[in-house]
């Protein structure tokens, strides 16, 4: 019989490891309490090492779409196994994971395969330096792409909530050419910037969307200004729809970045633009990049097989998921007289609990941090349903979420929201 428990685990885990997890958020430090460590996972739900079941909204930060241990994708990645697990040379499979990318954005015409979002926003500014020989990046407070030092200031997720500002070991020099501007601003922008790398769905500070014109009004300023628009699609990158925010919201950046969904819940990542743009990268151009992992097998099959499933019937069913969860968890909120809003785009929800709808990073922060979410988080999963341990994050109900889960899930809000 397994004794494991997750706080047992998570002393062994902090004797040798930092924090006791790989990824900050993880140790539940803005919400309190021991983390459950995962044992598997099945469709909507992951199981911890205690034999706990939960129904789970983090998948992953959002790789499962389709939900956990989808066969298909197990397929794909056992069958890629058997053949080897990285060569150092490139497969077919590359070919094929970039010919669907590129199938599904319009004007997106290449793409370079990396193993993090990170890495992906990491090397798409240096490209955009590349390509307009120009030093300056412009991004937005609250938004966050990846850990690289020039984008850790001001950013939203895990950096948020941590109570950091950006990250001590930055130096000044690295941040010296990043600019921060307001969410749902428009900035002025001038022929020092590079480039203004924007999530187009502000996905790592709850859930905020653009405003009417907002994204339309970057692409017309960085035209005038001759500066690329870069989309971190990192989590709306075939997420919100089948070619992504830019079929959304009918704007087209110059520079994509992509993760999570397709890697199919393996490490990945991945940019791509014009075949103008990205013939500046080597071995074509001056701009450096390279990974010994980059277009790894396993992640190529297991993205592959992700997006084959992704029909529009599949999105139409992940958006009529999401807002028959939205409305539920509306309407619990409102039955208790708990002040909240669960703001939603397409399959991606959001919950802030105030009587004011964010629009940026320092409207979100007062409803992020007014400490109502902790105790919400630990009564949900009290009650079997796995949020993300931090008010910065979004819910990503994914495929494999039915009208059981979802309606369990309401009937845990309505019971926890009665006892906030």
């Amino acid at each position: 019989m397994n004794d494991l428990t997750n706080e047992a685990l998570f002393a062994r885990a902090q004797a040798v490891i930092p924090g006791g997890v790989n990824s900050p958020v993880r140790a539940f430090g803005s919400v309190g309490g021991t983390p459950y460590f995962v044992a598997r996972a099945e469709g909507p739900y992951v199981y911890d090492v205690e034999g706990t079941r939960y129904i789970d909204y983090v998948q992953s930060y959002g790789p499962g779409i389709l939900g956990h241990a989808h066969p298909a994708v197990t397929a794909a990645v056992n069958d890629a196994a058997t053949r080897g697990t990285s060569y150092g040379a490139p497969t077919e499979a590359e070919v094929l994971l970039a010919e669907e990318m590129c199938a599904r954005i319009q004007g997106m015409e290449m793409v370079r395969m990396v193993s993090s979002g990170t890495e992906a926003t990491m090397t798409a500014i240096r490209l955009a330096r590349g390509a307009t020989g120009r030093d300056r990046i412009l991004k937005f407070a609250g938004n966050y792409h990846g850990h690289s030092d020039s984008l850790l200031v001001a950013g939203g997720s895990g950096v948020a909530q941590q109570g950091l500002k950006g990250s001590e070991g930055v130096t000044a020099g690295a941040v010296a050419d990043t600019i921060v501007a307001p969410y749902n601003v428009v900035p002025e922008i001038d022929d020092t910037v590079a480039a203004v790398i924007v999530e187009p769905v502000a996905a790592n500070m709850g859930l905020i969307e653009p405003q009417p014109g907002f994204l339309a009004g970057l692409r017309d300023a960085c035209d005038a200004a001759g500066a690329l628009l870069m989309f971190d699609e990192v989590i709306t990158g075939f997420r919100l729809c089948h070619g992504g925010a830019a079929e959304w919201f009918e704007v087209q950046p110059d520079i994509w970045c992509f993760g999570k969904v397709i890697g199919g819940g393996l490490p990945v990542g991945a940019f791509g633009a014009s075949r103008e743009i990205m013939s500046n990268l080597a071995p074509l151009g001056p701009v450096y990049q390279a990974g010994t992992l980059s277009g790894n097998p396993l992640a190529m099959a297991a993205g592959l097989a992700q997006l084959q499933q992704l029909t529009p019937a599949a999105y139409d069913q992940l958006t009529a998921t999401a807002a028959t969860l939205q409305a539920g968890m509306i309407a619990a909120f409102a039955d208790a007289g708990v002040v909240a809003s669960v703001p939603r785009v397409g399959p991606l929800l959001g919950l802030f609990f105030g009587d004011t709808l964010p629009t940026d990073f320092d409207s979100a922060k007062a409803v992020c941090e007014n400490g109502v979410y902790e105790r919400f988080f630990h009564g949900m999963l009290d009650q079997g349903v796995a949020l993300a341990p931090g008010a910065y994050e979004a819910l990503f109900p994914s495929l494999a979420h039915g009208s059981e889960q979802i309606e369990a899930t309401i009937e845990a809000v309505r019971h926890v929201a009665k006892n906030l």
